[in-house]
């Protein structure tokens, strides 16, 4: 954050190392990524990328945890011109659980920078997603998964105190079907993340697909989940070393 600090009032964290700042991206920095006014004299060095704006709204200025940043609506608008669909769609996501932003925030985003390259990338990130009901979506991922003469998992299984969606007993795995729509506030998302680890720390992986990626990327899921079901038991062990089944 030194850049930060040396470059303020002139510079302001923005786009992946905003996205990391505001929790939205993952680890690590691509180094260091600041947004300034055009004219304001900073350039790019080794391990610092400055990227110029003739015209940046004071809203779209503010503070984080003491740094300069810019606002978590427009950090999206400018991930969405660098970054890949699927990562801008989870970190638009993550956002939306973080109650970050809203669609107000987004679409001011649009008003007051109709010509940023991101514009087209993010509008169709923050499109509704699909109508489907969960259990739609559960037939659509078993239909996949029988399509692909892939190992047929149970469903709706009881795993200690929750049930699960799918599972391979033989490796391990569980399957849920995720989206914005089911842990749309920050506590269910918390929930669900504790789920996840406890169901870790027992020896399943536990996969999360969410409806986006079951009707925009069929065919990637399938591939990832023939991958993860290849072979005998999965990687994950059970405390003292052992796999086994629930």
């Amino acid at each position: 954050m030194a850049a930060v600090l040396a470059y303020s009032p002139k510079g302001l964290l923005s786009h992946h190392s905003a996205a990391v700042l505001w929790g939205v991206c993952p680890l690590p920095f691509r180094g260091i990524h600041l947004t300034v006014i055009t004219g304001s004299g900073v350039h790019s060095r080794t391990g610092m990328h400055a990227h110029r704006c003739r015209d940046l709204d004071p809203t779209d200025a503010t503070r984080h945890n003491g740094i300069r940043v810019t606002s978590p609506a427009r950090t999206l608008l400018d991930l969405a011109a660098h970054d890949t669909r699927r990562a801008l769609a989870r970190a638009v996501e993550q956002a939306q659980v973080l109650d970050l932003v809203t669609d107000l925030s987004l679409n001011e985003q649009f008003q007051r920078y109709p010509r940023h390259r991101g514009i087209a990338a993010l509008t169709k990130a923050i499109q509704p997603e699909p109508a489907l009901t969960r259990s739609e979506a559960e037939r659509r991922f078993l239909e996949l998964i029988r399509k692909a003469h892939l190992p047929e998992p149970q469903t709706n299984v009881r795993i200690g105190r929750y049930e699960v969606d799918f599972f391979w007993r033989e490796h391990d795995l569980i399957v849920e079907i995720d989206g914005y729509a089911f842990h749309s506030s920050r506590a269910a998302f918390e929930r669900d993340r504790r789920r996840d680890a406890e169901l870790g720390a027992k020896g399943h992986r536990v996969m999360r697909v969410t409806w986006r990626r079951l009707i925009d990327e069929p065919e990637a899921l399938v591939a990832t989940i023939a991958i993860a079901t290849a072979g005998g038991r999965g990687t994950a062990r059970r405390p003292g070393g052992r796999a086994g089944a629930a």
